[in-house]
C-alpha cells in the first residue's frame, strides 16, 4: 500500500495516511522502524475498513441499551453484528484540545451483551448501537460507532469559542462546577447551570485524527440557557465540527461531511407552548423547519416529538422508545450520507393561502399527508387586532392528500401566522395529526408568518 507520513518531533507522534481501502477486513497492519540498526515492528491485528460515525449528545444518547424498551432481546440480538464495532469515551473535561483521549470507558469493541448493556447511561449508547446496526443491515460492511456523551451538557459544552464567538456567546458565566454535569437530568436544567464551553470541546481535536467520517447529535439542555441563540449556535457547532474534522484528517473527511441530529422529544405532559422546547425544537432546523436547508446542508433530523414515555422510570425526558428514533436517523442516513433515493422525513408546508372570505387557511404539502387525528388544538393562528395577538386554536375543516384546510372563523381580527404542534407535548405515543402515510413518518412542527394578506404566501418554513 502506498502511504504518506506525516512526522512531528514537537509532539512525538506520527500519522500514516493510507490509500483508500475497499471496505472489509479483518486485515493486519504492520509499522516498522529502524534505529540505530534495531528493528522495531507493530502489528494491528483485527483491522476492520469502513464507515465511522461519532454519536454526542446528553443523557438520551447516553442511554443505554439496557435502559430501553424490549432490552433483553435487543442485547441478545448482537451475532450477526460482529462488524459493527464500537468504542466509548469516558466523560472527561478539557479547557485546550487534546492530542490524545484521557480514557475510555470500552476500547474498540465487538459488540456483547455486556458492553452494550453495562449499566444506565455508561458505556455504549443505545441510539447509536441501533442505528449503527440498521445501516450495517442496508450496506453489509463494517461500522464503526464511537459513543462520546454527558448528560445536562448544553451546545456550548461541545463548542469552540471560535463557534461560539460567531454566535455573539461567552463561556463567562457559564458554570465550571463539575458536578453539576456529572448525572443525566430528570428535567430540563435549571438556568445558567451546565457546564463551561471547554468540557466536551477538547476531545474533537482527538476524534479527527480518528478519521471519524460523520457525526449524530442530539441535545434538550439549551432549553434554559442561550435558547434564543441557539438557531446559530447549532448551525455554528456543525460547521465548526466540519473543518476541525476535514482539517485534522488532512483532508480524508470530507469538508461538508453529512451531519444527523435527534429533534427534542417531549416532557412533562401537560406542560405549555412557552418553555422552551418547541422553539429549541425550530431553532435545530436554523429556523426552517425542516432540513437539509441553506443554513444546514448535508444535514438530517429524525422527528422525536410523538415518542413520549410519561412512564420512564428514568423521567419523561428519557423516553425509551431508541429503536424509533435509530430507525428515523438511519433513513436520514441513507438518503444524504449514501444517496439513497427513499422518504427520510415528514411532509411540510410547501404553500400556505389564506382565504379569508372562507373563513379558511390552506395549506399545501409536500408530500403526500395523513390525517391520522384530528383535534382543535394542533394548529394555531395568530390572530391580531388594533392592539393585541392572540393563538387561537384552529381545527381541521377538510383535507386531502395533499392538502389541508383550517378553519379560522374563531379569529374577530387578522391571521398573520400558523403553528402546528407548538407545544412540549404535542401528542400521545405515536398519535400525532399529520404523518407521511407509507414511511409514517411524522411531519415536523413548523411556524409560519403569512404576509400576502390578498392570497397568503410562502414562509421561511415552506421553503
Amino acid at each position: 500500500m502506498d502511504d504518506k507520513d506525516d512526522t512531528s518531533t514537537h509532539s512525538n507522534s506520527w500519522t500514516v495516511v493510507l490509500d483508500p481501502m475497499r471496505p472489509g477486513g479483518p486485515y493486519e497492519l504492520t509499522a516498522q522502524q529502524t534505529f540505530e540498526r534495531m528493528n522495531f515492528t507493530l502489528r494491528v491485528q483485527n483491522v476492520l475498513f469502513g464507515d465511522v460515525w461519532l454519536c454526542s449528545g446528553q443523557s438520551n444518547m447516553q442511554m443505554t441499551v439496557s435502559q430501553i424498551v424490549n432490552a433483553t432481546s435487543e442485547l441478545l440480538n448482537t451475532t450477526a453484528y460482529q462488524s459493527v464495532r464500537i468504542l466509548s469515551v469516558s466523560l472527561s473535561q478539557a479547557e485546550e484540545e487534546l492530542e490524545d483521549l484521557r480514557k475510555v470507558d470500552l476500547p474498540w469493541s465487538k459488540p456483547t451483551l455486556e458492553n452494550l448493556g453495562h449499566g444506565d447511561f455508561e458505556y455504549m449508547s443505545a441510539v447509536c448501537w441501533l442505528f449503527g446496526r440498521h445501516l450495517y443491515d442496508t450496506l453489509q460492511y463494517p461500522i464503526g460507532l464511537i459513543s462520546s456523551s454527558w448528560g445536562g451538557t448544553p451546545i456550548e459544552a461541545w463548542s469552540s469559542g471560535r463557534s461560539l464567538k460567531a454566535c455573539g456567546v461567552s463561556r463567562q458565566g457559564l458554570s465550571k462546577d463539575k458536578a453539576s454535569l456529572e448525572s443525566p437530568r430528570e428535567g430540563p436544567p435549571p438556568e445558567g447551570v451546565d457546564g463551561d464551553g471547554g468540557v466536551t470541546w477538547g476531545h474533537f481535536r482527538v476524534f479527527s485524527n480518528l478519521l471519524s467520517q460523520f457525526g449524530l447529535f442530539l441535545g434538550e439542555s439549551n432549553v434554559n440557557l442561550n435558547r434564543d441563540l441557539y438557531n446559530c449556535t447549532f448551525p455554528a457547532l456543525i460547521e465548526d465540527w466540519r473543518q476541525t474534522f476535514h482539517r485534522g484528517s488532512q483532508g480524508q473527511t470530507e469538508r461538508f461531511f453529512p451531519f444527523g441530529f435527534v429533534q427534542l422529544s417531549s416532557y412533562l405532559s401537560g406542560a405549555t407552548s412557552d418553555d422552551g422546547f418547541p422553539e429549541i425544537r425550530w431553532h435545530q432546523t436554523a429556523d426552517f423547519g425542516s432540513v437539509p436547508n441553506v443554513m444546514m446542508p448535508r444535514t438530517f433530523m429524525a422527528v422525536a416529538m410523538d415518542l413520549c414515555d410519561r412512564d420512564s422510570p428514568f423521567g419523561s425526558i428519557h423516553p425509551r422508545d431508541k429503536q424509533t428514533v435509530a430507525y428515523r436517523l438511519h433513513l436520514g442516513a441513507r438518503a444524504v450520507a449514501y444517496g439513497e433515493k427513499l422518504t427520510f422525513q415528514g411532509p411540510v408546508p410547501q404553500k400556505i393561502e389564506l382565504l379569508a372570505s372562507q373563513g379558511l387557511l390552506n395549506l399545501t404539502y409536500s408530500q403526500e399527508i395523513q390525517v391520522q387525528r384530528q383535534d382543535n388544538e394542533t394548529f394555531e393562528i395568530s390572530c391580531c387586532s388594533d392592539h393585541w395577538c392572540k393563538w387561537l386554536p384552529a381545527p381541521v375543516d377538510t383535507f386531502s392528500t395533499w392538502t389541508l384546510a383550517l378553519n379560522i372563523k374563531s379569529c374577530p381580527g387578522t391571521v398573520t401566522a400558523v403553528r402546528y404542534a407548538w407545544t412540549t407535548w404535542p401528542c400521545e405515543y405515536k398519535q400525532c395529526a399529520l404523518y407521511h402515510p407509507t414511511s409514517a413518518l411524522p411531519a415536523p412542527p413548523f411556524t409560519a408568518v403569512i404576509t400576502d394578506r390578498a392570497s397568503g404566501s410562502n414562509s421561511k418554513a415552506a421553503k
